[in-house]
């Protein structure tokens, strides 16, 4: 699988770009997962339902599934300091690209995703794992050879993945 990460700031565009990256390379026939790390105590249960029920009378694991979804939710007696390297051990190895949001000081080759916004500093200077800008902003406030791709052309910027795929090759063992 690849694997790309999307750093930027809160509000930068992330997730709005992520979310039309993904019909992009679906299109091209590609399957597609997530990566994203949240915040402390981020729910995706809801109180009453069966596995909201189990996971408050103590379970570690509830893992529930259909004929349409899978979903697994652990529950750590002590906070975990996950990388996202954990997050992709979890991921289904029949994927094609990982997009990975919310880890922006990781291992990971990034898109840095930049609006320019007041007293936001741009990452890519600074951050050698930085590969390419998506910005909708004119000019850059630091010159750079990266590749500098149009924020508001997902299609672009999935074709710029594509091409470029053999970069983001992933492999869990050279990360262990």
């Amino acid at each position: 699988m690849k694997v790309v990460g999307f750093a930027g700031y809160s509000g930068s565009g992330k997730t709005t770009l992520i979310e039309r990256v993904i019909p992009a390379l679906k299109a091209r026939g590609l399957r597609v997962s997530i990566a994203k790390h949240a915040h402390h105590n981020f729910d995706v249960d809801h109180p009453g339902k069966d596995t909201y029920r189990h996971r408050a009378a103590g379970a570690f694991e509830v893992v529930v599934a259909s004929d349409r979804r899978l979903a697994l939710m652990r529950e750590f007696e002590q906070p975990a300091k996950l990388t996202v390297h954990h997050l992709l051990a979890e991921l289904y190895d029949g994927v094609d690209w990982v997009l990975v949001e919310g880890f922006k000081t990781s291992d990971l080759l990034k898109v840095e995703v930049w609006r320019g916004q007041p007293g936001a500093e741009v990452r890519y200077p600074h951050d050698h794992f930085i590969v390419a800008i998506a910005t909708d902003q004119p000019s850059l406030p630091t010159e750079t050879l990266r590749p500098v791709l149009d924020l508001n052309d997902p299609d672009a910027v999935a074709a710029w993945l594509v091409e470029h795929g053999d970069r983001f090759e992933y492999r869990l063992e050279n990360y262990t």
